[in-house]
């Protein structure tokens, strides 16, 4: 018979002995295991053909940049593009100012002045070119300009999809530690709200200028003068008699850019707030959904009971919609065409062999079964 204190020093001992490096057996078949869990993930370079060295001692990563942040428009780069694009409009329109007809007021104001009206499509009509060149030239920056919008638009349209994807990661990171009260309350997407009032407020306030100058400056009745505004801030371009005085004209120039830039940033905040809105329903649903059994079997895309990481990831887009089967099937194609030895996993051989005109199996080195 054994004394309780022999018992504890056998399962001590039988616990050493599992845990001791003289069993290789054990710590290979768990490594077997490992290796038999993430086997999907081979393609990757190995560690021996990497070198890692730590260039940040003090513990500090530095920030991982996004591939949008070289999409995102710079705005000191659209403020040079701008600035070159009046000023070559600019020396343009007033080089050939005696092919232009209309009320004018000032050489290089009037050229300016055409120029902004030219960009932002108002087309007022008040200034007409009158020659081969001058349409030629007025056709060549309304299109340019029409594409500077056109740029700017789309990188807005990036940043508001990285805005919900970051939105819904940031609910995913919270999930972990608040509930779905606190994670809705930390989004805040109700700043987005109170900046669409304040764009609004802003818009009001530039109408209420524009039509006060067009009153006492351009002597235009009130009805006149607002509709002038409107026309002006929605790209109408129907008033053939705005901005007539060289007062006027020089508060034009910066009036409408600025009601320009307004209207569109206020667009854009309209189309943020309603996709805002349905991302926090998206959040809602996602943070209420747990993952079950059945999400399991369907995310086991080769049916070995086992779900690796790449699966998961690729399931759970398709779930979200970022991807669909037609998007998976040609990569999974081109993974079975690497793949030269029918194993599941790739390496340097398989790349070799698979481009190579000459196919020979019997080059191939054998692998050790995982």
């Amino acid at each position: 018979m054994m004394t309780n204190g022999e018992k504890k020093a056998s399962t001590n001992g039988e616990k050493k002995k599992k845990a001791s490096p003289k069993h290789p057996f054990l710590t290979d078949q768990t490594t077997s295991i490992k290796r038999k869990r993430f086997r999907r993930i081979k393609s990757a370079p190995s560690a021996d053909s990497l070198t890692f060295k730590d260039k940040h001692p003090n513990g500090h990563k530095p920030h991982l940049i996004s591939v949008f942040d070289y999409l995102y428009p710079n705005y000191w780069k659209v403020a040079v593009i701008l600035f070159a694009y009046l000023a070559a409009g600019t020396l343009c329109f007033h080089l050939t100012r005696h092919q232009i007809t209309g009320n004018k007021t000032n050489p290089v104001l009037d050229g300016l002045y055409f120029t902004v009206v030219t960009m932002t499509s108002v087309g007022y009509g008040d200034l007409v070119p009158n020659s081969t060149l001058t349409i030629l030239l007025a056709c060549l920056f309304v299109v340019s300009g029409m594409l500077i919008v056109g740029l700017v638009l789309g990188k807005a349209a990036e940043l508001l999809v990285e805005k919900q994807e970051r939105l819904l990661v940031r609910a995913l990171r919270l999930n972990e530690n608040h509930s779905e009260a606190e994670i809705l309350k930390k989004m805040k997407t109700k700043r987005v709200r109170y900046k669409c009032i304040i764009l609004l407020l802003l818009l009001l306030v530039l109408m209420a200028a524009g039509t006060g100058l067009l009153l006492w400056v351009e002597d235009l009745e009130f009805i006149h003068a607002f509709y002038c505004v409107i026309a002006t801030l929605t790209g109408l371009g129907y008033i053939h008699t705005c901005f007539s005085t060289t007062g006027g004209r020089v508060f034009s120039v910066f009036w409408i850019l600025a009601g320009t830039v307004y209207v569109a940033q206020l667009l854009f905040t309209f189309a943020l707030l309603y996709t805002e809105r349905k991302q926090r329903s998206l959040v809602k649903s996602v943070l209420r959904r747990k993952t079950t059994v059945s999400d399991l079997e369907a995310a086991d895309f080769d049916g070995d009971g086992i779900v690796v990481a790449a699966e998961f990831i690729v399931y759970k887009l398709k779930e979200m919609g970022k991807i669909t089967e037609d998007d998976v099937t040609p990569i999974m194609d081109e993974f079975e065409t690497l793949d030269f030895d029918k194993t599941g996993t790739l390496s340097a051989a398989d790349l070799l062999l698979s481009q190579s005109s000459v196919p020979i199996p019997e080059l191939i080195p054998p692998r050790l079964s995982v």
